[in-house]
């Protein structure tokens, strides 16, 4: 069965951009991309002559096109609320790269309003419809590992020096937990289901001196918020878990993902990547590697990409382009799967400020996606039908 398009605007043309407009124009067939945006003219010129990327607009304008459907939200974490808040006013879906903002006041407020007329609002982090985090859902769900009794995370970076090359991590959602640590938070939810309970401890980022590239800065800066949380969670399910992310420490990072159950183990990938396999620990087995059952692993089956691994965002916004055509609800990247992770996170920091127990009052569901599609056949040198696995 065809679908009719749904049609697309981009607003933002930062680098994280390239590989949406590419993937919204070429890779998925139930998005038309019509327009690319930004404060800057000149940004949104660019990208539209690189990959032939209809027309270009600026922000007011995509909001008065009665043609544009859906808005991909790629403006910087501090932008969100005011692009997101406009959007949905003008009557347009919205699909936004992490987090919804960096308040959670003003993230509530913006479900409320998709509520109340009635509009598609999605959210990154994506990667959790890879064939990684898919797989491993698929194991859990299926019982591989009998009931889930525990899980640990972790994840570390050196967030300041990576501050002196990105600078909008020096603003607001610019610290380790929120940058890096949603998509673990939005990995753990994927598997595992809400947060009922929430104790954590968090220690601010030291004060940075310019060290590497913008020796030219005149202060020192620190990066706002905890740059370390570590926290013990307790899931709705009765599973406990405990997370660490720590932006204080080295640049070579070492990442984490441990599920145990009653029956098995479960070692995650990467859940900033796509395609990082699952390995499952069965009694008197050993670990081994398991296949990946679900499709978008992040290879490019074309040509090769900057950010391999990378290479299948937007799937997101395509899954939830479906759910606007066939009428159904967005029970995977959905608002309210955005609004829990981005609670968690702040229940973490709350937890650590006031030394009690924070408890979400948000909750979501969370469906797998449809198994045994891939992205790609013949060896990788064609394209798979992975697509299917997004219109149910």
């Amino acid at each position: 069965m065809q679908y009719e398009k749904v049609k697309t605007a981009v607003v933002g043309c930062g680098m994280i951009s390239n590989i949406y407009i590419r993937n919204l124009k070429e890779l998925f067939s139930i998005t038309d991309l019509v327009a690319v945006c930004d404060l800057h003219p000149e940004a949104a010129k660019a990208k539209a002559e690189t990959y032939g990327a209809g027309r270009t607009m600026s922000i007011d304008e995509c909001a008065a096109d009665p043609e544009v459907e859906l808005v991909v939200n790629l403006t910087p974490p501090g932008a969100h609320y005011g692009v997101i808040k406009q959007m949905l006013e003008a009557g347009k879906h919205v699909y936004t790269e992490k987090m919804f903002t960096t308040d959670i006041e003003q993230s509530r407020e913006l479900v409320a309003l998709a509520d109340a007329k009635g509009l598609y609002l999605g959210v990154a982090p994506d990667t959790v419809l890879g064939a990684g985090i898919q797989t491993a859902k698929k194991l859990i769900d299926c019982g591989l590992i009998g009931d889930v009794t525990s899980v640990s995370v972790h994840i570390n970076r050196n967030q300041a020096l990576n501050s002196e090359t990105f600078r909008f991590l020096r603003g607001d959602g610019g610290a380790l937990p929120y940058d890096v640590g949603i998509y673990y938070v939005g990995a753990l939810l994927t598997l595992l289901g809400p947060v009922k309970a929430i104790r954590a401890f968090g220690v601010p980022a030291p004060l940075h001196e310019a060290q590497l590239l913008y020796n030219n800065d005149a202060e020192p800066w620190r990066i706002p918020g905890n740059n370390i949380l570590t926290a013990s969670l307790e899931f709705a399910s009765g599973a406990v878990g405990s997370v660490l992310f720590d932006g204080n420490t080295i640049g070579a990072s070492q990442h984490g993902f441990t599920v145990f159950g009653t029956e098995g183990i479960l070692k995650v990938g990467d859940p900033n990547e796509f395609g990082s396999p699952a390995a499952l620990i069965r009694p008197e087995a050993g670990e081994a590697e398991i296949p990946f059952t679900h499709g978008y692993d992040g290879k490019n089956y074309l040509e090769h990409f900057p950010f391999e691994g990378y290479g299948h965002r937007g799937v997101g916004v395509a899954e939830m382009a479906y759910a606007i055509r066939k009428g159904r609800k967005n029970n995977r990247c959905s608002k309210e799967y955005g609004l829990h992770c981005q609670e968690v996170l702040f229940g973490m920091d709350e937890a650590a400020r006031t030394g009690t127990t924070y408890q979400p009052q948000s909750r979501f569901v969370m469906e797998g996606l449809r198994s045994g599609c891939y992205s790609s056949q013949f060896g990788g040198k064609a394209r798979g039908d992975a697509e299917l696995s997004l219109v149910y």
